[in-house]
């Protein structure tokens, strides 16, 4: 049976993951109160960032930049866009 969760982002009752993305209290934060979707399209959206700002993640100051970003996503705060970016038509 799928675990739901009340989604911190989309602020609805959605399946959440279906464990912590990483240890410790931010993972255990997230396994909480961000849904498997919310968690996946933050994935997309990081890997534009990355690619966009050219972020280096063995550099301690870019995964830090990212990590705030990612908390701005969650918590429905305004976030970093990757500039120019146009979502193809469906």
């Amino acid at each position: 049976m799928t675990r739901t969760i009340m989604c911190r982002k989309y602020k609805e009752e959605l399946p959440g993951l279906e464990r912590a993305p990483f240890p410790g209290a931010k993972g255990q934060d997230i396994f909480d109160h961000v849904s498997a979707k919310a968690w996946a399209d933050w994935q997309k959206h990081q890997t534009l960032l990355i690619n966009e700002k050219r972020l280096n993640m063995m550099n301690a100051e870019d995964r830090k930049y990212l990590q705030g970003e990612m908390d701005k996503y969650f918590s429905g705060e305004e976030y970093a866009k990757a500039e120019g970016y146009v979502p193809p038509a469906e």
